[in-house]
């Protein structure tokens, strides 16, 4: 399931991260990588917060799409 699907509180897994790949490099420079732990913090107007090697960050509905949980 995407990220964008994800519960607020929820720990998950990464599975598999999609899209071209500067985008796929976009989002490993960020910390999505296979096998890391992410949490949704929050899903404001479509834009979601997540925590992700003790960061947070934001990322809209389309980057969290990309994200397989």
């Amino acid at each position: 399931m995407p990220l964008s699907m994800a519960n607020p509180g929820e720990r998950n897994c990464i599975k598999k991260v999609g899209g071209k790949e500067e985008v796929r490099r976009f989002l490993e420079n960020l910390g999505f990588v296979v096998g890391s732990d992410v949490m949704v913090v929050s899903k404001i107007n479509g834009d979601i917060i997540v925590n992700i090697k003790d960061s947070r960050v934001a990322i809209s509905r389309e980057m969290a799409n990309k994200i397989v949980i």
